[in-house]
């Protein structure tokens, strides 16, 4: 069974304190902070690190999402994130970090999972608090870092091995990773490791047994070649179906606003293009195989960004169904979340469109998408998505975020299985953060 962590409320005069200080006032303390938090060790950098993050979140579903034959409440909340760290100076190749993690919830009018507000709409920031990190590296080997204990993985584009970073809190694993970095030989980036346990967003652990290993090329300006496999072996009895392997290739040059292939100054070409494989492994008993493709070209001109994108997960039936159990899958297949804990029994074909433009050096960051979701024949229609978001940066440390998603469900489709709610769903969120 997945262990539930103990709940404990911190401080609310803490987290307080830190977000009523004005805009202007923030800005003419940065750098006094900034000292106050590093501090050197025979020239070696260690430093005090914290990441408040408060967030409104409102969610409404129609009557698709029904709760014991009842419409859900809309959902409220108000949450309030901080985590502190404490990052060691290196001291003969030998680093440490520690950090703690809590969120406090402010207005709880949502279900958690947690708290037993089944009536409402689901929002998944449980209040709770927890270890976040706590691990040891070793850079004494050239070009190579060895770091154990628990930490934050993010390969790639977070799809198949993220921390959630979405969510209050993130997920993080209790593992062993070796990550070889040599520029001079192709840009080669391996990461290879193990996990034991994963620490999820919603506070509880899962038992794992799971070698990962992610190559990554750097083919020079034309974008970055990668290669994996994952093998995901979920130990507990009602866990034991997530278990799968997965095996693919994937080339890509977009990772962030700006990147491109340049043409000139002001046009360049994006691109990705990835396969994938999975079938069923260890404790996952249901046999399948299931395959995933995702592509996207597109081009940027001046500030602005243009996608045009697929991505299909192959499904054949219950526990048959190409799944990402450790993905951050909140950037994925929608903002609203409709499919974002499993895969649809019938598989999923998202086409979709993306513009993003930038502003203001980069410290402005507007984002639009459509989405277009059926089966992975496309002869099913679920339904279509817009999401769309506003991001203001002030400096390095500060940001404020609002961000908009609306799911509309095709009344048409006859849903043949429970793998997912197909139903109209509506969130809003508006988020502030302070990081060090």
């Amino acid at each position: 069974m997945p262990q539930k962590k103990s709940k404990r409320s911190f401080s609310s005069a803490s987290l307080l304190a830190l977000s009523v200080v004005s805009g202007s006032a923030l800005a003419g303390m940065t750098q006094d902070i900034e000292d106050a938090l590093n501090f050197y060790h025979y020239g070696k950098n260690g430093a005090v690190k914290f990441d408040l993050n408060t967030r409104y979140e409102n969610v409404n579903q129609d009557k698709g999402a029904l709760v014991n034959g009842k419409y859900p409440h809309t959902a409220e909340g108000v949450t309030s994130r901080l985590r502190i760290g404490l990052l060691s100076p290196v001291f003969h190749g030998i680093q440490g970090y520690a950090e703690y993690a809590g969120n406090l919830a402010i207005l709880e009018n949502y279900n958690s999972n947690r708290n037993n507000n089944t009536p409402y709409s689901k929002i998944l920031d449980p209040q709770d608090s927890e270890l976040n990190q706590l691990w040891l590296s070793y850079a004494g080997i050239p070009d190579t870092v060895i770091k154990g204990g628990r930490q934050r993985i993010k390969l790639d584009d977070d799809r198949f091995i993220g921390n959630v970073g979405w969510r209050q809190m993130e997920q993080n694993y209790d593992s062993v990773v070796i990550t070889h970095n040599n520029q001079q030989l192709f840009g080669l980036t391996v990461n290879a490791g193990y996990i034991g346990s994963v620490n999820t967003f919603t506070a509880t652990t899962e038992k794992v047994i799971a070698p990962i290993l992610n190559v990554n090329y750097k083919v020079g300006d034309y974008g970055n070649l990668a290669g994996y496999g994952y093998w995901l072996d979920y130990t507990e009895a009602d866990t034991r179906e997530k278990s799968n392997q997965t095996y693919g290739i994937r080339m890509n040059n977009y990772q962030k606003p700006g990147d491109s292939l340049k043409i000139s100054d002001n046009f360049g070409l994006v691109y990705t293009a990835e396969w994938g494989y999975q079938s069923n492994y260890a404790h996952g008993k249901t046999p399948y195989q299931a395959q995933r493709i995702n592509t996207m070209g597109g081009f940027t001109a001046y500030n602005f960004t243009f996608q045009g994108a697929m991505e299909q997960l192959d499904g054949k039936g219950l526990n048959k169904t190409f799944d990402t159990p450790l993905g951050t899958n909140h950037a994925f297949q929608g903002w609203a979340d409709v499919f974002v804990v499993n895969t649809p029994n019938n598989g999923i074909r998202d086409v979709f469109g993306t513009v993003v433009s930038t502003f203001d050096r980069g410290d402005i960051i507007l984002t639009g998408v459509y989405h277009d979701f059926s089966d992975d024949t496309g002869q099913r229609h679920y339904g279509t998505e817009w999401d769309v978001s506003a991001l203001k940066k002030f400096g390095k440390h500060y940001s404020l975020l609002a961000k908009y998603a609306y799911y509309s469900a095709d009344n048409s489709y006859t849903k043949t299985d429970a793998s997912f709610a197909n139903t109209d769903t509506q969130k809003i969120w508006l988020q502030g953060n302070i990081s060090f």
